[in-house]
């Protein structure tokens, strides 16, 4: 099993991450050494009652936010049945005679309000012990979301864990190591305890999230959202949908009005036609009902009309070709 490793003392000598100045000294040998050892094996094997006030929290989380209802099945549960799996927890490294969470933290909160002691076994681990025991508890659960595996990840990164670390904690890959930190690092913490476990989103759409909130500048539009009342009240996937929602809406462009046509009339104020001027061009429309058969004389007269407007026009423009050319002449250099 995974945690037999952990759990045995089977982890290798050597750690990823520098020897605090503080790290115990290596144990007496001789006959001193092995009776200690023995001892240390003896009570390492035994489920102890430990007083639930007497337990510290460590750690990376791994938890983001707390199902309550989840939450209380299981404090039922030990109510009626007793704790049946023991927690991990290690000697506090700075305060004696109290302990760290290694992992059984949603046991450890509802013994806690049960008011029962917590069974539990007592391993003397170092930073770097703590962090694979408790990854490696997470990958025997199947119930993390991509997004608290993700988060896991990288809170290792930040405290200097090297990938290779990371890895074997989670016993992924090194490549589904650097897919998990692209997305963990993308997002603090406070924003994904919001948010919660959202067991039902993926890798891909947390992608396309962390993208949004960065081009869109929609962060101060998330944040305000989450604040709302609402907000709290929906389930974790429901919230991952509203903010997802939020910050990939494009900020609608205000349609441009469509252009109107305008009424060419007579020297009578007589409607003879509309035109309608766009990017593809000019529309004229003579309205047959109202036009008492000119529509039918433009129809048959067009070209003729058609070829005099444009000889006009192609005149105007070689006089307007013609003054600009005499006004460049008769400037100085």
């Amino acid at each position: 099993m995974a945690r037999k490793g952990i759990l045995g003392g089977d982890l290798p000598d050597r750690t990823h991450r520098r020897r605090s100045a503080d790290t115990p000294a290596p144990p007496p040998r001789g006959a001193v050494g092995a009776l200690q050892s023995s001892l240390t094996k003896l009570q390492e094997n035994a489920v102890q009652d430990i007083d639930a006030g007497l337990i510290d929290d460590a750690g990376v989380e791994d938890r983001l936010g707390l199902d309550s209802a989840a939450q209380d099945q299981l404090r039922d549960s030990l109510a009626a049945y007793g704790q049946q799996v023991p927690v991990l927890l290690r000697p506090n490294p700075a305060k004696p005679g109290r302990y760290e969470i290694v992992y059984g933290r949603r046991r450890l909160r509802a013994l806690r309000e049960l008011g029962l002691p917590v069974k539990a076994m007592i391993r003397q681990l170092d930073d770097h012990a703590l962090v694979m025991a408790q990854g490696q508890e997470n990958t025997a659960r199947q119930d993390l979301s991509f997004i608290e595996k993700a988060s896991f990840a990288a809170q290792l990164a930040t405290q200097d864990y090297d990938r290779q670390t990371i890895a074997a904690a989670l016993s992924i890959d090194l490549p589904m190591v650097s897919r998990m930190l692209k997305v963990g690092t993308a997002f603090s913490l406070p924003f994904l305890r919001q948010i919660g476990s959202a067991p039902g989103i993926g890798r891909d759409r947390w992608m396309v999230l962390a993208r949004a909130l960065e081009e869109n500048n929609s962060t101060g539009h998330v944040t305000a959202l989450m604040k709302t009342p609402d907000f709290a009240t929906l389930g974790s996937d429901a919230r991952f949908e509203a903010v997802f929602k939020r910050a990939t809406r494009a900020i609608a462009k205000p349609a441009k009005a469509p252009p109107r046509p305008r009424t060419l009339r007579s020297a009578t104020g007589t409607a003879l036609a509309d035109i309608k001027t766009t990017t593809k061009g000019v529309t004229l429309t003579i309205a047959a009902k109202s036009a008492d058969g000119f529509d039918t004389w433009f129809d048959s007269n067009a070209e003729a009309l058609l070829q005099e407007l444009h000889d006009r026009w192609e005149n105007k423009r070689a006089e307007d070709d013609g003054h600009d050319n005499n006004d460049r002449k008769g400037t100085k250099p």
